[in-house]
């Protein structure tokens, strides 16, 4: 039998939940917390009420994969005296369009001058910094992934696992046009270590965000995977996942991993008109990551191909003028003297629109497509000229140093 105080508050609560929700509250426990006295003829509405789903939990997840991510202080000398945003320049953040931060976390030392003055007042160059970022371990060796604008500049650089141990590491090559650096840590032999994914995250899978934000190592964050092939102009091979889960300064070179325990990709960049996070950060893929992982640890350096074409986009304009159905495809501007592409008959005013039958488009699927296959193996590429599509088969080149 229902209390007299009970009845009144269930009329208030159909009215403003509605019934259905009325019944998931008495299945869901609610008759037990006391908010609606017990009565028999609530059975007939638990068995009707559908199971309410809690969120998931990570805990095992991060149990598992947590011992493996690690946070990198890197020393820098010759830090010049300058003011935050000069400082963000001198790792390589200038070039990046407004509002995109690559977000180390840079500390300056507080020590004064000979003659007493503190920091701002100071006009020689001080004679070295800090910067801190995250990692991970990728063998039990002691191979790490961090990001190349974490170490870049650095004279020397530590690393503290999770268990609070510090290890001595050295850098074994960096990537500076996808921001991946390998570095090796000293002093172990069975280091924990995670897997990078085979498969690319799709929209809406979840993912786990582990680093080093402001300094406080072994921070662990959720969200999901907002976006895939972002390009925020950070360089030439841009093809971000972008997530949502809170990454700040300090997790640049933190991996994101899936509910498997996998890294699908490496926290790079994030969107931040104030600085912190806003929801919206950048990861380089797992396949890239293995890739530039592989030829780093191989040759300390990442060798690409290169066949020898300027591309520019092609434009709906473009596409009506020269009679494609629609704007995709590469658009080539010009070709290098004696390059794979000019032998192989290429011309100005081609448009590349699939490579090896894979439909390309836009300029920089062309780009990355070539850049990935090593030099000296064939490539056909489809062109389409003068209304028609035809193939030519090329030998790829060594993309030049610089370019």
């Amino acid at each position: 039998m229902m209390d007299k105080a009970s009845t009144p508050a269930r009329k208030r609560m159909t009215k403003w939940l509605g019934a259905a929700a009325v019944a998931a509250l008495i299945a869901g426990g609610a008759v037990e917390s006391g908010l609606v006295a017990p009565n028999p003829a609530h059975a007939e509405l638990r068995s009707m009420a559908q199971p309410i789903q809690g969120m998931p939990s990570f805990a095992d997840v991060i149990d598992r994969v947590k011992p493996a991510v690690i946070s990198v202080k890197v020393k820098v000398q010759n830090v010049a005296s300058r003011d935050q945003g000069d400082d963000e320049d001198q790792f390589g953040m200038q070039d990046l369009p407004p509002g995109i931060e690559k977000f180390f976390r840079q500390f300056r030392d507080q020590m004064p001058d000979q003659r007493g003055g503190q920091r701002g007042q100071r006009q020689q160059p001080r004679q070295f910094g800090q910067a801190l970022g995250s990692g991970f371990f990728i063998s039990a060796d002691g191979y790490a992934v961090t990001n190349n604008h974490v170490v870049e500049n650095g004279s020397s650089v530590t690393v503290t696992s999770d268990d609070g141990k510090e290890y001595s590491a050295k850098v074994i090559g960096t990537d500076p046009k996808t921001d991946i650096a390998l570095i090796k840590v000293e002093g172990g032999s069975d280091f924990p270590f995670v897997r990078l994914a085979p498969q690319k995250a799709r929209i809406g899978d979840w993912v786990l965000a582990v680093g080093n934000p402001f300094g406080l190592g072994g921070t662990v964050t959720a969200g999901i995977v907002s976006a895939q092939h972002r390009d925020i102009g950070a360089g030439p091979y841009d093809d971000f996942i972008q997530i949502d889960a809170p990454v700040n300064k300090g997790n640049s070179g933190g991996p994101t991993f899936n509910l498997a325990g996998e890294v699908v990709g490496v926290n790079t960049a994030i969107y931040s008109p104030s600085g912190g996070s806003v929801g919206i950060a950048f990861a380089i893929p797992a396949s890239t990551v293995e890739q530039v992982v592989a030829s780093l640890k191989d040759k300390g350096t990442v060798t690409r191909g290169f066949i020898g074409v300027q591309m520019q986009p092609v434009t709906k304009e473009i596409a009506e003028a020269i009679g494609l159905k629609e704007p995709k495809g590469a658009l080539v501007a010009d070709t290098v003297k004696d390059s794979p592409a000019e032998k192989a008959g290429i011309k100005t005013g081609d448009t590349i629109v699939a490579v090896d039958g894979e439909t390309i488009k836009e300029a920089k699927d062309l780009s990355r497509k070539v850049a990935q296959v090593a030099p000296g193996k064939s490539l056909t590429l489809t062109l389409y000229r003068d209304g028609k599509e035809r193939t030519v088969t090329l030998d790829v080149g060594t993309q030049p140093k610089g370019t």
